[in-house]
């Protein structure tokens, strides 16, 4: 096994670990709101003070791995969402949850922008894509393990304790990670020439710095940002409301939620075909007809499915619709990485935290929205209207998307004309 292998079978684990503790308080959802009295708006904030501070920390993370490394940021930023983690199981009221949920946000913050980090100096450019699918199909892995692990856990022993183990495991990574990695192949003994020949060297420090003026002035940063912010306002559901939704409006019980790990199934093959199939068409169309082709049917689809799980009432047709739903999502989405690294691979750790972001401004919205929807109309499908034109904006967005404009600083001088 090469060393770049090994670098992937560590982020494989990290994405499994990252979403098994965000899916732990979805799948426990029912049991936190009876014990701590909690209503549908109050629990919106619940998922929402998470999002928030996932958002307001990603940047400031991401730019962090540029500057210091992947290497001790990834180490602090798994250390401090698994104490927090841990924290969750302990929760005595409400109030005390908000702020543990917020600092949970904090800490795990930087996690994806800082695996583009080690994605831009350890894997060749052809391949970007599709390790990025690899590391995000790991996180679906993680979804769909959560309910697998979590229920029976939360059968036997309490809702508390699903979140102290699934703490632990986050330690353990963190130990190994700090202790075998290094920030770039060139640092790493016993890497061969090969492995050292197929990566571009890391650029020095000043050229890590974000042409922020630039980026924002880029149409296609700007469609970026939205289309995912677009598609995260539906993503979201399955990490916060989706196991709630099952059991209020379509009369799951605890012992059937066993299904709801289908979706995460779904997406784990759908992105990684997508990754896959991504790098494909760049390779066949190029760059800028390649990602865009395969962002607008994928969201597309995903809107149709949203549509008809909000119309149909059984439950195994519900579960497999919203599945349809996260895996049309996930198929596009190694694809907006791609060009999350075509467009600023020298800036991957910053333009990951900037795209990151807008995810979570996405999320966030979705969460509290969907908790003030279900409020105000008595119903848990009225939120999944908006979920719908969401995800169309979001593939009418991609048409504006061209991943073979790589972001550059504006030249000081020109030649005039």
């Amino acid at each position: 096994m090469t060393h770049r292998n090994r670098v992937l079978a560590l982020l494989f684990l990290l994405f499994a670990i990252t979403y098994l503790d965000r899916v732990c308080i979805s799948v426990a959802a029912p049991r936190i709101q009876a014990e701590l009295n909690i209503d549908p708006v109050g629990w919106g904030w619940v998922t929402g003070m998470f999002t928030l501070a996932y958002c307001l920390f990603e940047i400031p993370s991401g730019m962090m791995g540029d500057r210091i490394g992947p290497r001790r940021v990834l180490t602090r930023i798994v250390l401090w969402w698994s104490a927090f983690t841990m924290f969750t199981g302990a929760v005595s009221n409400y109030y005390l949850l908000l702020v543990i949920r917020f600092c949970f946000g904090a800490g795990e913050a930087g996690a994806f922008p800082n695996s583009s980090v080690v994605v831009a100096r350890w894997f060749p450019v052809t391949q970007r894509a599709t390790i990025s699918a690899v590391t995000l199909m790991a996180a679906q892995v993680g979804g769909g393990l959560a309910p697998l692990l979590a229920i029976p856990i939360q059968t036997r022993f309490g809702w508390r304790a699903s979140f102290f183990v699934f703490g632990i495991l986050g330690v353990v990574w963190a130990a190994v990670w700090y202790w075998w990695f290094r920030d770039s192949p060139s640092e790493m003994k016993g890497v061969s020439r090969e492995e050292l020949e197929a990566v571009e060297p890391p650029m020095p420090g000043k050229a890590h710095r974000l042409p922020w003026g630039v980026a924002l002035r880029s149409r296609s940063v700007l469609a970026t940002c939205v289309t995912v912010a677009c598609y995260a306002y539906v993503f979201n559901f399955f990490q916060t409301w989706f196991h709630t939704f099952l059991v209020k409006a379509r009369g799951f019980s605890e012992g059937k939620l066993w299904m709801s790990a289908l979706p995460f199934v779904i997406a784990a093959v759908s992105t990684m075909l997508g990754g896959v199939l991504s790098d494909y068409l760049v390779r066949r169309m190029g760059a800028k007809a390649g990602r865009r082709a395969l962002g607008v049917v994928s969201l597309c689809a995903a809107g149709v499915f949203t549509v008809a799980a909000m119309m149909t009432r059984g439950q195994a047709l519900t579960v497999v619709f919203l599945a349809l739903v996260y895996g049309a999502i996930t198929f596009q989405q190694a694809g907006v990485f791609g060009v999350l690294l075509d467009i600023g691979h020298k800036y991957a750790g910053a333009m990951g935290g900037l795209l990151n972001t807008a995810a979570q401004a996405g999320g966030l919205l979705g969460s509290v929205l969907y908790g003030y929807i279900v409020k105000s109309t008595g119903s848990y499908e009225a939120p999944f209207v908006p979920m719908a034109a969401a995800l169309l904006l979001g593939a009418a967005l991609w048409l504006q998307i061209d991943a073979s404009e790589e972001l550059a600083p504006t030249p000081l001088t020109g030649s005039g004309s």
